[in-house]
Order: C-alpha cells, then structure tokens, then sequence
C-alpha cells in the first residue's frame, strides 16, 4: 500500500513569512525534499508580487526545478487569468486552483463573495483543461470557518460537483482553519467519493487545534490516498485569525510508515530539510519527529524509526 505525500512548504509553508526567501535558497529546498523522496511539490503561487512577495520568482523557480529534476512532479497555485498565463509561460502543466466555500474567508482572501469566485474559478478551470494543463481544484473551508462557524456539506458538495464537471482531474478538501475532526472528515471524504466516484480526492489539514494528524489518518481509513503536507508543520492562513500550519511533513510521514504504508520518503532525510528551513528562519518549527530523531544520542540505534 502507498500513500503519496504533497510537499507544500514552498507554498502554503512560505507565503506568510516576512523573511524572504532567495531563489537560491527555495532551489536548494526543493533539492532536499526531492533527496528525502518527495516526488510531488507545490513550488509556489502565481499572485501579485506585491501582495505576497514571498512568491515572486515562482515562475523561475518552476522552470529551474522541472530541468533540475524531470521526474518529479511540479505544481503551483493559479487563482486567476493572468497567474495561469505565467504558468503556461513557464511549462508547467498541472496547477492547482482553489476557492473558498465561504463568504467572509473569500472575501478576505479574494476580495469576492464565494458565489462569485466559484463561478470564476469554474470558467478558469474550464480554460486551463483546454489548453492542456491538469487541475487539481481545492475547496478552501470545506470542514468550517474561523468567522462562520459550520459550512455545510450540501455546499462543499455543490463546489466540488461544478469544479469536477469543469474537468478538475483532482478535489483537494482543505481544512484551512484547523476545525476539522475525524468523524467530519470520514463523512464528508465519503459524501465527496459517492458524488464524484471518477475524481482523485486529496486532503490538505492544517493543525491549529492539534488534529491534523487524527483527520490525516481519518482520511487515510476513509480511502484517501493523497494528502499535503509542509516541512516542519510551516504555514497558515494570513486570512484566519490564529491559523497555525499544515501537517508536519516529517510527523505524516512517521505515522504511516508506522502503519507500514509505504511513502518513499527517507524521514532521516526530511529532518535536513526541516533543519534548513529552521536555519534560515531562525526559529524552530512545530513538527515533532525531528526533535525526537536529534534526541538520540549520536551512534546509538532509533527503534521505531
């Protein structure tokens, strides 16, 4: 059994540190995480500079990780028109797209009601399919809101259907402000599978309230095979008041191969990314397995690991 791991810290990991990140250190970041055995990253987002200027030299860095490495599978996230111009510019061929099922998160992060930019991005969809590109389309919000509370699943389930008939390849169902719990996650990982048997289905968790890793293994007793995950639990939402970041990296990648799923990822390995990371920030990171491997005193054997 095999389970593949979306490394996201690039993206979702980078997009709200002030500290800047130079393409020389991104490229070096990816070449870590692609030697820990990663072979699908999200290397950035295709938005306004000025808004996130994290995410300036994505459109270089897609093309100097696609020569790097030509196996390894590269994405990024398009949210409009002009950010999938760049990354057909720039051949990328599998972009995700995403949106918020519910008004006050889309409206701070998009500046639209969710109705709106549903529509939107369905066209866009439509437009990246034809031109050849594969879509993973997200549904931010899925499992609740930090200003709504519940969204309902009657409209996770609308978005989802609209964005799969569009021609998204992929459904990625996004925690984005940490409420999810299990039993939520298997409901709706059910309800989703039911109405779109034909689409890949991938979960995206973030660990606010410190269940990433119980809803990442819900999803995984639900079928899911797909899941992102973020060097050292890096990221979080700007938009969502106290978001902490995405599932640790290192931490899901224990678990599983605790389980005895099989990841191809070198945990040891993803350590020296989270190491580098930790180096440039100056600070650690939330995931917990690294702290645990540097623990064992040098030369001694790591059972369990």
């Amino acid at each position: 059994m095999r389970v593949v791991l979306e490394e996201e810290s690039l993206r979702d990991g980078l997009q709200g540190e002030s500290r800047l990140f130079s393409l020389a250190e991104k490229l070096q970041l990816v070449r870590l995480l692609v030697n820990a055995g990663f072979r699908r990253l999200q290397l950035g987002s295709f938005v306004n500079p000025r808004s996130v200027p994290q995410m300036a030299n994505t459109d270089v860095l897609v093309s100097l990780a696609r020569k790097a490495f030509p196996d390894l599978l590269c994405t990024a996230l398009v949210l409009n028109e002009k950010g999938l111009e760049r990354a057909v510019r720039c051949g990328l061929d599998h972009v995700s797209m995403s949106v918020s099922v519910s008004d006050s998160h889309s409206l701070r992060n998009v500046g639209r009601p969710a109705a709106e930019a549903l529509e939107s991005m369905i066209g866009l969809i439509a437009v990246a399919v034809v031109g050849g590109s594969r879509v993973r389309a997200g549904v931010q919000c899925a499992f609740g809101c930090a200003y709504e509370g519940t969204v309902s699943e009657a409209t996770v389930l609308a978005a989802v259907e609209q964005m799969a008939a569009a021609g998204a390849s992929e459904i990625n169902l996004a925690d984005t402000t940490g409420m999810a719990h299990p039993l939520q996650v298997k409901r709706l990982v059910a309800k989703v599978r039911a109405a779109c048997p034909e689409v890949e289905l991938s979960l995206h968790f973030h660990d606010t309230r410190g269940l990433g890793l119980l809803n990442m293994y819900a999803g995984f007793e639900a079928g899911v095979r797909l899941f992102d995950v973020a060097a050292g639990g890096l990221g979080g939402c700007p938009f969502v008041p106290g978001a902490s970041g995405n599932v640790a990296s290192e931490d899901a990648v224990h678990l599983l191969h605790g389980m005895g799923v099989d990841t191809g990822i070198d945990l040891p390995l993803v350590c020296r990314a989270v190491e580098y990371i930790e180096k440039l920030l100056d600070r650690p990171l939330p995931g917990r397995m690294c702290r645990v491997l540097s623990s064992v005193p040098a030369g001694e054997d790591k059972p369990g690991f």
